[in-house]
């Protein structure tokens, strides 16, 4: 059984939590409330600045030129052509730039973004691969479930979404980059074998814990913690 074939089979119970997660099957139903919708674009764009430039590093760190070339392009795909979805939909809504800007990161986003930014800097080469590639596979593993969910269906409110994810050019990036982890995992002796798989798992766990983090609207705990300034005052 190949690595990824191993990492798909043993994080299953994860991924049908992904695909049975209320956030998904709103989204797949088109009844997802538009402030959690808005609130997962924000942070997806906000993570995706961080993700292109993880994998622009799996690019320079690359020793096959024809990986250095697809991690190079697919940095490049995740700031212009995800980026520009993510734009097209609060456009739509008709958020201002300051609206946006307002919203703040999410604990769950600035986690997942600095976790794979420090496997980046730290990690081996077929451990950083084996931690960006969840964000395609798994995405478009709900890309095409949704697409099957939805065919034949017109009007669907989030259609731009389920299509990016599903067309088959994306499909192609997945199978380019399984292809990269499988023969990476071949040659890895043991230890960096099973690193690779425990990152897989985590960036799987991640992916739940983002969707999750969108349909919660998560926030930070600040207000719980920090007086305001009258009640410093008062406290003095």
């Amino acid at each position: 059984m190949s690595f990824c074939d191993e990492v798909w089979a043993s994080t299953a119970t994860l991924l049908d939590a992904i695909h049975r997660h209320p956030f998904n099957t709103a989204l797949g139903g088109g009844t997802l409330s538009r402030d959690r919708f808005t609130f997962y674009l924000v942070q997806d764009a906000r993570y995706l600045a961080a993700y292109a430039k993880v994998l622009a590093t799996a690019s320079a760190r690359a020793t096959e030129p024809a990986d250095a070339m697809f991690f190079a392009q697919s940095a490049h795909t995740a700031l212009a052509v995800e980026r520009a979805l993510h734009t097209g939909y609060l456009d739509g809504f008709g958020l201002s730039p300051e609206h946006v800007a307002g919203i703040r990161t999410s604990p769950t986003c600035l986690a997942y973004a600095s976790y794979l930014q420090a496997t980046a800097l730290s990690a081996p080469l077929p451990v950083l691969v084996a931690a960006v590639l969840p964000c395609f596979w798994v995405y478009q593993d709900v890309g095409t479930a949704l697409l099957e969910r939805t065919a034949g269906r017109s009007g669907h409110p989030y259609q731009a979404w389920i299509s990016t994810y599903s067309d088959p050019s994306f499909a192609a990036s997945v199978t380019q980059v399984r292809a990269i982890a499988d023969r990476l995992a071949g040659t890895a002796d043991p230890a960096t074998r099973r690193a690779m798989a425990e990152a897989f798992c985590r960036a799987t766990e991640y992916e739940w814990m983002f969707w999750d983090s969108a349909w919660r609207l998560e926030t930070w705990p600040t207000g719980q913690w920090l007086a305001t300034g009258a009640e410093a005052t008062a406290a003095l």
